[in-house]
C-alpha cells in the first residue's frame, strides 16, 4: 500500500511525482524493453569530469617549474592557486542557474570552450599579475560544470541510479586528478610547461563537439530512447524544461541548504591541498625527488576516488537498512570524522610512503562524503538542481579561495611548517563532522 507522501501528484502519462518531490516509476507499463541510452550521459559526464580534474591539477606539479621561472614566492604561488577557487566559486550559482534556464546542452558546450582556451592561455603567462587574470578566467569557465552535470542526472536517470552515477563520476573525476602528476611528468620530458598547457586545452574541444551533436537536454528528444526506458525514467524528463524561477526565499531560509554550505565549505578546504600544494610539501617537507613526487602525489586522489565509489555503491543497500536519510547522514558523518582522524595519523608518521597511504585514507573518507552531497542537492533542489548544486559548490570553491592562499602564508610565516597548516585542515574536517547529523537529506526545498 502507497503512504500519503507516495500518492502521485501530478504526471503524465506513464510519470508523476510524489509528495516528497522525487519522480516515481512509471504508472504504466511499455511493452518494450527499455534501451540504455541514458547510460551514455554518465559516459560524457565521466570524460568530461576526468578532463577537468587534468586541467586543474596540472598546475600543482608545474608549480615549481613556474615559479622558478616567473620568479613567483609561496605567497605568490598560493594566490595562484586561489584565484582559479575564487572565479570558480563566483560563477557557481550563474553556472548552475544558466543550466536550469537554457539546459545543459548549451552551457556545458560554452564552458569547455571557455576553459580549454584558458586552460592553454596559461601556457602563455608571464608575469604574476598576467597568470593570476588567466587563472582566474580559467575557474570561471570550469565554474558551471559539476552542477549542469547533476542537472543532466537529475533529468536523463531515474532516483534510484543518480547516487550511483554521482559515486562513479567523482571517482573519475579523482583518478583523472590522481594520474595527472605522472602524466605531467612524462609530458615534460618532451615539451617545457608552458607547451604542457597548451596540449592539456586543446583536449576539451574533442569533447564539446562530439557531446553537443549527441546530448539532448530532454531525453524525451533523443532519437534512441525509447518509450521503454522513458517509463523507467518516470517523472524525471518533466524537470529538463527551464525554471529561471528559483524560490530564492526558501533557499535562504532553509536550515539544510545552509548546513550543507558549510559542510561543503568544510570538505573542500582540506581537499584543496591535494590539487595545489601537494607535490611542493612532498619535496619539502618529505625531501622526495621528483619521480616519488608523482608518484606518491597519486595516492589521495586514487583512494579519494574509491571512496566515492564505495559511497556509490553502498549507498542503496544502507539505505534499505538504516533509510535513505539516515544512511546519508550516517555515511557523511563517518567520512568526516574517519578524515580527520586520518590526517593527523598522517602528520605524526615518519616514514613517507606510510604517511602518504594515511593522507590517502582521509582522502578515501573525504569522498564517502561526496556522493551523498550531491545526491541531497538532487533530491531535494528537484528541477532547482543546478541552482542548488551550484550554490553548494560556490562554498566549496570559497574553501578553495582561502586555503592554498593561507597556506602559503602559514609555510612562508613559520619558516616551512607544513604540519601547522595540516592540523588546521584536520580541525576544519571535524567542524563538517558536526554539520551532517542536522541536515534533512530528502525533503524538497519546495515541499510545502
Amino acid at each position: 500500500m502507497l503512504s500519503c507522501a507516495q500518492l502521485p501528484l501530478r504526471g503524465q502519462i506513464g510519470s508523476s511525482v510524489s509528495l516528497t518531490g522525487y519522480p516515481l516509476m512509471s504508472t504504466t507499463t511499455s511493452s518494450q524493453t527499455p534501451t540504455r541510452t541514458r547510460y551514455w550521459v554518465i559516459v560524457f559526464a565521466v570524460t568530461l569530469a576526468i578532463l577537468a580534474y587534468i586541467d586543474r591539477v596540472c598546475i600543482s606539479m608545474a608549480a615549481p617549474i613556474m615559479s622558478k621561472d616567473l620568479g613567483l614566492s609561496k605567497k605568490e604561488m598560493g594566490s595562484i592557486f586561489s584565484a582559479f577557487a575564487l572565479a570558480y566559486a563566483l560563477f557557481e550559482i550563474p553556472g548552475g542557474w544558466l543550466g536550469d534556464y537554457m539546459g545543459p546542452r548549451k552551457v556545458l558546450m560554452r564552458i569547455v570552450l571557455w576553459w580549454s582556451a584558458f586552460t592553454a592561455a596559461t601556457g602563455f603567462a608571464w608575469s604574476l599579475s598576467s597568470l593570476w587574470v588567466i587563472r582566474f578566467l580559467f575557474g570561471a569557465g570550469e565554474a558551471g560544470c559539476f552542477p549542469n552535470l547533476t542537472k543532466s542526472f537529475t533529468t536523463w536517470l531515474p532516483v534510484q541510479e543518480r547516487v550511483r552515477a554521482q559515486g562513479i563520476m567523482w571517482t573519475f573525476a579523482r583518478w583523472g586528478g590522481a594520474f595527472t602528476p605522472p602524466l605531467v611528468l612524462l609530458v615534460f620530458k618532451f615539451m617545457d610547461w608552458r607547451m604542457a598547457f597548451v596540449l592539456f586545452g586543446a583536449t576539451g574541444l574533442i569533447w564539446a563537439f562530439f557531446f553537443y551533436r549527441w546530448y539532448r537536454d530532454d531525453p524525451r528528444d533523443h532519437k534512441d530512447v525509447n518509450q521503454g526506458e522513458l517509463d523507467l525514467l518516470g517523472g524525471a524528463a518533466d524537470m529538463a524544461g527551464s525554471h529561471g524561477d528559483v524560490p530564492w526565499a526558501k533557499l535562504v531560509r532553509s536550515r539544510t541548504v545552509w548546513l550543507l554550505w558549510v559542510q561543503y565549505f568544510c570538505l573542500s578546504f582540506p581537499w584543496y591541498f591535494f590539487i595545489t600544494w601537494l607535490p611542493t610539501y612532498l619535496k619539502e617537507a618529505r625531501h622526495l625527488d621528483d619521480t616519488a613526487v608523482a608518484t606518491y602525489a597519486i595516492l589521495p586522489l586514487l583512494l579519494g576516488g574509491l571512496g566515492s565509489l564505495f559511497c556509490g555503491l553502498v549507498s542503496a543497500p544502507v539505505a534499505r537498512v538504516l533509510g535513505l536519510k539516515n544512511a546519508r547522514r550516517t555515511l557523511a558523518t563517518a567520512g568526516f570524522f574517519g578524515a580527520s582522524v586520518m590526517l593527523v595519523v598522517s602528520i605524526n608518521t615518519a616514514d613517507a610512503l606510510l604517511a602518504m597511504i594515511f593522507m590517502g585514507m582521509a582522502s578515501f573518507c573525504n569522498d564517502l562524503v561526496m556522493p551523498g552531497a550531491w545526491g541531497t542537492c538532487m533530491d531535494i533542489g528537484g528541477k532547482y538542481a543546478g541552482t542548488l548544486s551550484g550554490s553548494m559548490n560556490m562554498m566549496g570553491n570559497m574553501a578553495g579561495f582561502v586555503a592554498p592562499m593561507l597556506g602559503g602564508y602559514i609555510i612562508q610565516e613559520t619558516g616551512g611548517d607544513w604540519n601547522m597548516f595540516l592540523y588546521t585542515m584536520a580541525g576544519v574536517y571535524m567542524v563538517g563532522t558536526l554539520c551532517w547529523p542536522l541536515i534533512d537529506p530528502v525533503t524538497p526545498i519546495d515541499h510545502d
